[in-house]
């Protein structure tokens, strides 16, 4: 059995801008680079996005390239890695990980790290954390010959972000794969039931995956900024997402030991503990009377 109850599999599952950071990624220093401010650039982009009618990650990707290209910037690899460099974290963020981790096997439970993201891969390669995430899932550009973005290559929107979710479930860790996913696989064969997945999520684009999460079995965690102007907006945003029977628990994005999210998650992380262990006590007596 892929899920065995000694030691099974807790999933956590992030968004990225505005769930572990407190802004869009790009406005890190590569909107600095090409000489525009963040609403010049956004606005740019929604405008195309309207306009067009078009799907808004499309969008602010082709003006990523375009916008680049008028600056001169070039746009490698090496170079979104160092705009990912400059991201903000939120507190307590660079800590999280072993944190969770260490809890995790302290209790026999094993804990993965997975991003599910609408920003770009190549920036968030370019930050700290990193080599905490088994796989992260977000979009990508296309290069030329001389290693410059030309096109985006993974483009992944709000509904896009759901798929993830069962590549998770099944053990699938390629972007492009369409048919494993697809293919039948027996529920006590999968690597991470729903049920022992956590998802964390701050906006709209995050829905569809954590009322998912949370429709089979999971957990989802909205997560809002705990301070800063938008902070008001931001917690009742969160809030109604739970009124609305769309998620489980709504925190202020602060990831510190003792902050109201780590008690949450090693709450969640306990309860599937006991819950694993209920399961297989009640199987134990099905056994003695078979």
């Amino acid at each position: 059995m892929a899920n065995n109850r000694k030691n099974p599999t807790v999933a956590l599952i992030y968004d990225f801008d505005g769930t572990l950071s407190p802004g869009n990624m790009q406005e890190f220093g590569f909107i600095q680079a090409i000489g525009k401010t963040p609403d010049e650039f956004w606005q740019k982009s929604a405008a195309i996005s309207r306009g067009q009618d078009a799907s808004e990650i499309l969008c602010y990707m082709k003006l990523m390239i375009d916008e680049a290209r008028a600056a001169d910037v070039k746009l490698k690899r090496d170079s979104f890695r160092a705009f990912g460099s400059q991201i903000e974290l939120y507190k307590g963020v660079l800590e999280w990980f072993d944190l969770i981790n260490q809890y995790g096997k302290a209790r026999g439970i094993n804990i993965e790290h997975y991003i599910n993201s609408s920003g770009l891969i190549e920036m968030i390669e370019g930050t700290p954390i990193a080599k905490e995430f088994k796989n992260i899932y977000a979009c990508s550009f296309l290069y030329d010959v001389n290693g410059v973005a030309v096109w985006p290559a993974v483009a992944i929107d709000y509904t896009a972000k759901t798929q993830f979710l069962f590549k998770i479930n099944k053990g699938v860790s390629s972007i492009r794969d369409n048919k494993l996913v697809n293919e039948y696989l027996p529920e006590e064969d999968r690597p991470v039931p729903f049920s022992q997945m956590i998802y964390f999520g701050d906006g709209s684009t995050d829905i569809p995956c954590m009322r998912l999460v949370k429709q089979f079995g999971g957990n989802s965690i909205a997560v809002y900024k705990p301070n800063g102007k938008n902070k008001v907006q931001s917690k009742a945003t969160a809030e109604r997402l739970i009124k609305e029977n769309r998620v489980n628990f709504a925190c202020p994005a602060d990831y510190s030991e003792g902050s109201e999210i780590h008690k949450v998650v090693t709450t969640i992380i306990d309860k599937i503990k006991f819950d694993l262990e209920f399961e297989h006590l009640k199987q134990q007596h099905r056994n003695r009377t078979r």
